[in-house]
């Protein structure tokens, strides 16, 4: 009898296709799940699979969701990282949860297209555009103007060279930036968090969401900002206070926002951000891309069979 497996949230229905399963599938009964569901109906759904191949931290496998599902021996995260999944209460389990690699630059490629997109007013020309009207708005220039990046790991390290293609000066706050590693990359360290929010003009987020970051950008950071800033969000929601840059940019205490990941998924509509004004969303697209899906889903049928032969796989720590 087969080992049965789930493909979690496939919305675009791309996962069969984006890479080889031909290895796994003789062993494995694939279903793809194109839609997300929470509480009973996600327990209910997967208590008859042996495997899950999750999509980054879309579902969250806590103590209580594993102990209702009892096949369950084999949990496949996109890429190696997965703060929603309970490692311990897995171990317990005796549940093997492995990663897959992933691509830093969509993310960085999504933010800077944000990034324009807020700058010189597309959205709002496109619109116009398509009602008969003609040039409406006066965009800003980013050669010249001063990027922030909270945080400097890989994404906000390819957002720096973006920057500096442009012309922009970069200043970059991180708890683990020197100066010799910021020199070396061509952008200057400040001294902490409030001098970097005081001094750009695009702040841009690129931190981990964990105690201390949660809410880093509230009310108070906020008003720390130009008035003329623009804020960008690729990393995670709950590093940003979602109420409060709502009334900020109601207030026009800052210019607009670029966000990318939202407090509950998929967003629910209207929320607080889809009416404000000087806003670009996007539905978590950071890490949507060909080439990111392609090395998703084949290295998670390759952890696959990895797994069914006993050779090893990439295992989450």
């Amino acid at each position: 009898m087969p080992l049965n497996c789930a493909i979690l949230d496939d919305y675009q229905n791309v996962a069969m296709t984006c890479a080889d399963w031909s290895n796994a599938l003789p062993d494995v009964a694939v279903s793809v799940f194109h839609d997300t569901v929470s509480g009973e109906a996600l327990a209910e759904r997967l208590s008859p699979f042996d495997i899950i191949v999750a999509m980054r931290e879309r579902t969250r496998f806590d103590a209580d969701l594993l102990a209702q599902l009892p096949r369950l021996r084999l949990l496949v995260t996109t890429g190696m990282k997965n703060a929603s999944i309970d490692m311990t209460a897995a171990a317990t389990r005796g549940i093997t949860v492995c990663g897959t690699a992933s691509e830093g630059h969509p993310t960085s490629e999504l933010a800077w297209g944000l990034l324009l997109a807020l700058a010189r007013k597309i959205p709002q020309e496109d619109t116009a555009l398509r009602a008969g009207f003609w040039q409406t708005t006066l965009g800003i220039d980013l050669h010249g103007k001063t990027l922030g990046l909270v945080g400097f790991g890989r994404v906000a390290g390819m957002m720096a060279r973006y920057a500096l293609a442009f012309g922009m000066d970069v200043i970059a706050w991180s708890r683990s930036l020197t100066d010799e590693a910021a020199v070396e990359r061509g952008v200057r360290r400040a001294q902490g968090l409030s001098e970097l929010l005081g001094e750009a003009d695009i702040v841009s987020l690129h931190v981990p969401l964990n105690e201390t970051t949660r809410h880093m950008i509230d009310a108070e950071a906020l008003r720390q900002m130009k008035p003329t800033a623009l804020l960008l969000n690729t990393s995670r929601a709950g590093v940003v206070d979602t109420a409060a840059l709502a009334s900020a940019l109601y207030a026009g205490k800052i210019a607009g926002a670029g966000v990318d990941v939202h407090d509950s998924e998929p967003l629910a509509v209207p929320s607080a951000l889809t009416s404000a004004p000087n806003t670009v969303l996007t539905p978590h697209l950071g890490y949507v891309s060909q080439n990111n899906y392609a090395r998703y889903y084949g290295d998670a049928a390759e952890d696959i069979r990895c797994w069914i032969d006993g050779a090893a796989v990439r295992v989450l720590t």
